[in-house]
């Protein structure tokens, strides 16, 4: 990558995390596919930014599409590439955005996966039953195991939202919690009684003993007494998940698609799941109605005698 080209990348994502409120998960994403996409401009020659063309726009696109990349990373990249070279052309950096004529590549929209409710019901009484079988390090381990998915459940928090989460965002005497969602915009998650007796548990039998006495503000931690980290919430999820019969089905994204799902089915306002979940935009939550929708058919097809 170009030194020039790489100043003008370091402005843009400072931009992005002081101006937009970037997460770090963020903030490297775009370095990366950004990243990919300078390097390729500088191995074709194609000059300084400024002189980018749509052409080498869409050349790059289409070379993404060869190597077999899928629509969603390639519209992901592209969206990327629009932020910045909108940043390029408000700075004066350059005249024209050449991102302005190229189509996104066409992707279906697939359905959030989801867990049945008798799944729920399975995955967290398996979980809670196992703190009966198990004792000493093993039992706190699986204590904390058990608070992080019902909270999961109870709020659709991402998995981000869950390890950000402080001591004092918990508020069980209001039966809520709060969290800080993209952008660092707060919101209010009410706290289910499964999920209040659940933190309840792991903060008299098991926080402390994971603390050792050192200070931190996070509400999970680790065997050291850090924050407990995203990809360590995975990693226990696809664990579990293999154990109870649920492979790569069970995820922080399950259970938030389940959440929303689940409320919908019994009545929920589409309103309500969008201020849960933290959605912008009310047609984001509309997702979940198409899934709603296809349950319907599918019983309908199932039971009606003249389906």
């Amino acid at each position: 990558m170009r030194k020039m080209d790489s100043a003008h990348l370091e402005s843009f994502l400072e931009m992005m995390a002081v101006e937009r409120g970037a997460s770090a998960h963020t903030l490297e994403a775009y370095r990366r596919d950004l990243g990919d996409f300078l390097d390729r401009l500088e191995q074709a020659s194609a000059g300084r930014l400024a002189d980018t063309t749509g052409l080498d726009v869409e050349a790059y696109i289409q070379a993404l599409a060869v190597s077999g990349l899928a629509a969603t990373t390639r519209a992901r990249k592209l969206s990327a590439m629009r932020q910045f070279y909108k940043f390029l052309l408000a700075e004066g950096v350059i005249d024209e955005d050449p991102t302005v004529t190229i189509a996104g590549p066409k992707r279906g929209r697939s359905l959030p996966k989801t867990l049945s409710v008798a799944e729920v019901d399975h995955l967290m009484s398996t979980a809670k039953a196992r703190l009966a079988g198990t004792s000493g390090r093993e039992r706190l381990r699986a204590l904390r195991f058990y608070c992080l998915i019902e909270v999961l459940y109870a709020t659709g928090m991402r998995v981000s939202e869950l390890v950000g989460l402080h001591l004092n965002d918990i508020h069980p005497e209001f039966h809520y919690a709060k969290c800080f969602g993209k952008g660092g915009k707060e919101r209010i998650v009410p706290l289910g009684s499964y999920a209040e007796a659940a933190i309840g548990a792991y903060l008299d039998q098991c926080r402390g003993a994971f603390l050792k006495g050192k200070k931190n503000p996070s509400l999970f931690l680790n065997q050291r007494g850090g924050t407990l980290s995203r990809q360590s919430v995975w990693a226990m999820l696809k664990q579990y998940g293999d154990q109870v019969g649920l492979g790569d089905a069970l995820s922080p994204h399950t259970l938030r698609h389940s959440l929303a799902a689940h409320m919908l089915e019994n009545g929920a306002d589409l309103r309500t799941v969008q201020e849960i979940l933290g959605h912008a935009d009310l047609a984001t939550t509309q997702i979940y109605t198409q899934l709603l929708q296809k349950t319907i058919t599918e019983e309908f097809k199932k039971y009606h005698p003249r389906s």
